[in-house]
């Protein structure tokens, strides 16, 4: 059985938000988790609720984004049968499964406005109404809100209802990026290493060697502690030995000679400058002008459409045909029909 995910570090930064939530823990009341992906976020929600006086209680999860408007409130609130097409029984919503106990939203700035609304109302009253019932249900729920939105900033905006921020920042942890706390990348690196060396089976974990750990440290991890654990894990089994400290580190898993390139971005064929001793294409007339030979001038736009993509390319005719649309044999035709060839 895989370890539970826990809380790693030793630096200010990070000690400082944990005493934060060690110590509004036990207040029955709404906090917002605030950082960026990969911090941690749901591990400050959980921690929040194992400290408080809820700990026995249920500790419900819903991420707001990854559910379509039309079905977020039949998730949050409920429904009773009939209440929609495909509603052939009733449900309890989040509300009343994390009764008694904590509701982690995260994402929370992606709701849409109706559901902010009876958030709030759930947030001041306790009480909720399932989509299609007639009676309210009492609830007691405390609403652990995260996001790497800037709610402020989003509430200024119209885009939050500064109601619903005003009742859930009663307090606010903003967790540190990894970047501002280098001096728990060790820490984190080794914890990982150990962990994925156990589940390779190894007696032990050999550690990084001083060039990988430098790269580690010098790296600066736009995905955090996430995009950190990801690398540890994938450098202790490619290495494979578990007698020698790992001398190798892959920070981007895309990295390869074969990757996909991206297609050039097509440009106005008249900054295309020519190559030298080629001869330059007759121009094309404009919508405008009277066209005294109708193939003469549909001839000279594919030449110069041709000749620009080439240039474009570099000449290399296989991402001139993919930036026309064309496929390679296509595209060797119609060059050796304008004679680019």
């Amino acid at each position: 059985m895989a370890e539970a995910p826990r809380l790693v570090g030793q630096s200010g930064p990070f000690l400082d938000a944990l005493d934060r939530v060690s110590a509004m823990a036990p207040l029955n009341r709404p906090v917002l988790v605030i950082g960026e992906r990969g911090t941690g976020k749901e591990l400050i929600a959980e921690r929040l609720h194992r400290l408080s006086r809820r700990w026995d209680g249920p500790f419900v999860q819903l991420n707001c984004a990854t559910l379509p408007e039309s079905l977020i409130d039949a998730e949050l609130f409920g429904h009773e049968t009939g209440a929609f097409t495909g509603a052939t029984r009733a449900r309890a919503g989040r509300f009343e499964e994390a009764d008694g106990g904590t509701l982690f939203l995260d994402e929370i700035a992606t709701l849409s406005p109706q559901a902010q609304e009876k958030l709030l109302r759930v947030i001041e009253y306790g009480q909720l109404q399932r989509i299609g019932a007639s009676r309210p249900i009492e609830v007691d729920v405390r609403v652990v809100g995260a996001t790497n939105e800037d709610l402020p900033r989003l509430a200024e905006e119209g885009r939050f209802r500064a109601d619903l921020l005003d009742r859930l920042s009663f307090d606010v942890v903003t967790l540190p990026p990894l970047r501002h706390r280098r001096e728990d990348i060790p820490v984190l690196a080794e914890h990982f290493g150990q962990r994925m060396a156990v589940e390779m089976g190894w007696e032990g974990f050999p550690g990084f060697s001083d060039a990988c750990m430098e790269q580690l440290l010098a790296h600066d991890w736009p995905g955090n502690v996430r995009e950190l654990k990801n690398a540890v894990e994938r450098a202790v089994y490619r290495w494979g030995d578990p007698d020698r400290p790992i001398e190798r580190l892959v920070l981007d898993p895309f990295e390869s000679p074969w990757r996909p390139r991206p297609l050039p971005k097509p440009q106005s064929p008249e900054r295309v400058p020519e190559r030298e001793g080629k001869q330059t294409p007759a121009r094309a007339p404009a919508a405008d002008e009277p066209v005294g030979d109708f193939r003469a001038a549909v001839a000279a736009y594919e030449r110069r459409l041709l000749s620009a993509a080439l240039e474009r390319a570099r000449f290399n005719q296989r991402e001139a045909a993919a930036a026309l649309g064309l496929t390679y044999d296509q595209c060797r035709h119609a060059l050796r029909k304008h004679g680019l060839l």
